[in-house]
């Protein structure tokens, strides 16, 4: 038996329809080699259905059968028989025997948004991104945050401090709104925000008030209000702040400017996706008031930790619940001990869920039309397990009900299949099925630059192991979402990963994430992050060469005027690239050959069939690749989309011979080929 010509996926040519309603009738489709098999069944719950050889070609066998679906996950997997000879075929292919962990799933009912398939995002960091308007910024001790002042940056190239938090470098909506012009033309399609609410960090993980835009990223239309006193850590006396953030007029102005700007997002074709973070909140946070910010404020109720009459009480467990512990109970649950971060007590406080999923409906609802979630830690919610998964069922059903092209995306780590059943989130961050393999195989580097590993750098068997292992932990409507980034806030840049050094920035010192780094490396991550099953995702500043150690170095500001226009231009081209295929966001990927340092993949669907290479060795390599298994025809010509190389890339015509089902190509050190198949009439 050719098992190299066996083939399945859970895409549209394998599944019709790929996103079946409940109780629909469905078309599976498998491929073998022409004349090769002699009986091919799908096996659901041990039974096995007997498939009818549908179609014939030059090279394949299809096989097929239709199946009417329930309402619950249909599960299965493919034997095939050809003599005494028996394999199995499943979610990461061939196998000897039945792995039920790699069944392959369908759910009814459950779609992903059409609009998020293959989008290219880009993720914003919005204090290092651009200042667009200096009367928000915040200022010399205006508040008192985590042992020390709160700091107005003035020199934007300067790199971030050690301890970061409370350091603001004045980047805000109008500036991303000044910068849409570039964002468009790069070709983004969709801008992902770290955190825009009230809260007192730059990285807005802490919420202090989840209904409104903080006006230091929006617009400060009443000011006024004293900073604190040099020697004053009380932010009952930080008048200033506490105008800027609590006045409703600053607060209703920004959330109006929010409003423009996602209309003006709309208007050129793009979408935003805001960060919800709902397992913690805020020491700040209205609810708690822990800083006493809104102690005397008029139309606010008093706080949790102010007042044991608090209406917010049950949104916080309190280990000392004796009245006499009141005023100003610094008891509560803190995630993960962090006082700064009060866990929320959803478990006990019906009027709290009550409230989150108000605010998760509010901002993906007219006026404010968000496009989606990405969620923070979004496992870590409640205190159960058990309570976790009913809190994202009614998340997802309040979400979708209020918009139902919203997308639900969450931060996790580790197999994500029990929140991916259909019933609660859209897809994930993809760190496990793409990150970290494509990491490993490029740079030899773990995501933080805390770790090398030369037994996994330019290891193929790994990357091909890893990420088949990871993708089947996904159905494919959660893949063709999921964020497939390089970089984020929370890791070293990539850039930095391919110079090898070890460490973080209060060790190396931030020059030392600059030096020694390939930007031909860069390069091949990109192709691969822009060929990938997924939504290619660029961290602000990646495109531009920004480097840094991780957090807080890879919170670098975006270098205007210091760019790296060649990267920028070579991003642009991929995109390009990208967004001109419609195999990149529904198609098949399949794996065609992998050795030391090589790799080779392919997209197909229907009508596009598109080969990847990737050479990540400092040397000249031929390359033998069977397109044939991409159902490219046996002799014919493929056409050269881009290629990559260590000093440079090139987009010019070339085109390749097929012969006999293979194409062979010359492979420059750390380098990527991208070839289309060639079509007969028009190339």
């Amino acid at each position: 038996m050719n098992k190299k010509a066996l083939f399945c996926d859970g895409t549209s040519q394998y599944v019709n329809p790929s996103e079946p309603e409940r109780n629909e009738e469905v078309a599976f489709r498998f491929r073998t080699a022409k004349d090769d098999a002699e009986h091919v069944c799908l096996v659901h719950e041990k039974i096995r259905y007997e498939m009818e050889k549908t179609q014939t070609g030059e090279v394949f066998d299809y096989y097929e059968i239709k199946r009417q679906l329930g309402e619950e996950p249909f599960r299965y997997y493919f034997e095939i028989r050809s003599g005494s000879e028996v394999c199995y075929y499943n979610r990461c292919g061939v196998s000897e025997r039945v792995v039920s962990d790699y069944d392959y799933v369908v759910c009814p009912g459950f779609r992903t948004p059409k609009w998020a398939k293959g989008a290219v995002m880009y993720q914003i960091f919005t204090d290092r991104f651009c200042n667009g308007d200096p009367d928000n910024d915040v200022e010399d001790r205006e508040y008192y945050y985590i042992g020390d002042y709160s700091r107005k940056v003035t020199d934007w190239n300067r790199y971030p401090a050690a301890m970061d938090v409370r350091k603001f470098y004045g980047g805000d909506l109008k500036g991303v709104w000044d910068k849409l012009d570039y964002l468009q033309d790069l070709g983004v399609e969709v801008l992902y925000f770290n955190p825009i609410f009230v809260s007192p960090s730059n990285h807005k993980y802490d919420i202090q008030d989840y209904d409104y835009i903080d006006p230091h990223y929006g617009v400060i239309v009443e000011d006024g209000g004293n900073i604190l006193a040099e020697g004053d850590h009380e932010n009952a006396n930080a008048t200033k702040y506490q105008k800027r953030v609590t006045a409703k007029k600053n607060l209703e102005a920004s959330n109006e400017f929010f409003v423009q700007f996602v209309e003006e997002v709309h208007r050129r074709g793009m979408k935003v996706i805001l960060d919800g973070v709902f397992n913690h909140c805020g020491s700040f946070n209205k609810w708690l008031d822990r800083e006493r910010i809104y102690e005397k404020q008029e139309g606010y109720a008093p706080g949790a930790y102010v007042s044991a009459d608090s209406p917010y009480r049950s949104y916080f467990r309190f280990f000392q619940e004796e009245r006499e512990r009141w005023p100003y109970n610094g008891s509560y649950d803190g995630w993960w001990g962090h006082d700064t971060l009060p866990k929320l007590n959803y478990e006990d406080s019906p009027e709290l869920e009550a409230y989150i999923f108000e605010i998760a409906k509010k901002w993906v609802s007219p006026p404010y039309n968000a496009d989606g979630w990405r969620l923070d830690v979004a496992a870590d919610l409640g205190r159960s397990n058990e309570y976790n998964h009913e809190f994202w069922k009614k998340f997802r059903k309040v979400v979708k009900e209020a918009n139902p092209e919203a997308l639900i995306l969450a931060e996790h780590y580790g197999d994500p299949s029990e929140w991916l059943e259909g019933d609660e989130w859209d897809t994930i961050m993809n760190y496990d099925a793409f990150m970290e393999p494509v990491t490993w195989f490029l740079t030899g580097m773990e995501k933080h630059s805390d770790e090398a590993r030369e037994d996994l750098r330019g290891n193929a068997d790994a990357f091909v192991n890893a990420i088949c292992h990871h993708m089947s932990n996904m159905m494919t409507p959660s893949l063709q979402v999921s964020m497939n980034e390089l970089s984020n806030h929370d890791h070293s840049r990539f850039l930095t990963r391919t110079n090898h050094r070890v460490g973080r920035v209060q060790e190396l010192g931030a020059e030392a994430a600059n030096e020694n780094v390939n930007v031909a490396v860069m390069r091949e991550a990109v192709v691969m992050q822009m060929t990938w099953p997924g939504a290619p995702t660029v961290y602000y500043g990646d495109e531009a060469g920004v480097c840094g150690f991780t957090d807080p170095d890879n919170r670098r500001t975006y270098p205007w005027g210091h760019e790296d226009q060649e990267l920028i231009a070579f991003h642009r081209e991929m995109i390009r690239i990208h967004k001109r295929y419609p195999v990149f966001r529904e198609g098949s990927v399949q794996m065609l050959e992998w050795r030391e340092n090589v790799l080779a993949y392919a997209r197909t669907d229907q009508n596009q069939r598109i080969v990847v290479i990737i050479n990540n060795s400092d040397a000249l390599e031929e390359v033998t690749v069977p397109v044939w298994q991409a159902e490219i025809p046996m002799r014919g010509r493929m056409r050269r989309l881009m290629y990559s190389y260590h000093e440079g890339y090139t987009t010019e015509y070339e085109e390749y011979i097929v012969e006999d089902g293979e194409i062979v190509v010359n492979m420059g050190a750390y380098s990527a080929l991208v070839l289309k198949e060639m079509d007969i009439n028009y190339g």
